[in-house]
């Protein structure tokens, strides 16, 4: 239908001008599908996780993290980057260990969306994931992260949602997902 959709540009020169722990950033000069020659800034950003993680009774893990991005706490779905040589369900079992002590007990992923496609190469995995409330470990966070993590009931999650205090893409994205085309 769409005559390039899919095709790849041909990156004709790069060059890396900052590299940090997350991401790094890139000066490309790129030959698009069109023929056309630009020049833009990439960030490079390892791929992530997002985690809708249910209990059998129909809650969900809903945590609040400080995001430096808003400078502010901020409502969101357990997440986290994706390690190498580790699977999206991997990852997802071990941010959910990590962050909420929860162990998952199944984890099926539902797609994967793009964060800034003009300008970032970050793919973010969603997955549904189960959890027993019941069996609980300490949590075992990043040097540089504290989360606090809380079950609420599902149609909770979507309010907040409604009322606009969950405003992660990625979160919104899960929820969103989930409620069109089930786990």
């Amino acid at each position: 239908m769409f005559k390039n959709e899919g095709k790849t540009g041909k990156i004709v020169a790069q060059k890396q001008v900052y590299a940090g722990p997350i991401f790094q950033l890139d000066k490309q000069k790129i030959e698009t599908p069109d023929g056309l020659l630009v020049n833009r800034d990439v960030i490079v950003h390892q791929p992530a996780v997002t985690i809708l993680a249910f209990t059998s009774d129909q809650h969900v893990l809903l945590n609040t993290e400080y995001r430096v991005g808003v400078n502010a706490e901020s409502l969101s779905l357990p997440a986290g980057l994706i390690n190498a040589n580790e699977t999206a369900e991997e990852a997802a079992k071990r941010e959910l260990l990590e962050e909420t002590g929860y162990e998952a007990t199944k984890v099926q992923e539902l797609t994967t969306i793009t964060a800034s496609e003009g300008f970032s190469t970050e793919k973010v995995i969603l997955v549904v994931a189960q959890i027993n409330p019941v069996k609980k470990a300490a949590q075992h966070f990043d040097a540089d992260e504290f989360v606090n993590s809380q079950l609420i009931r599902y149609d909770h999650l979507k309010q907040l949602i409604k009322q606009g205090r969950i405003r992660s893409a990625q979160a919104i994205a899960t929820v969103g997902y989930y409620e069109m085309f089930g786990g």
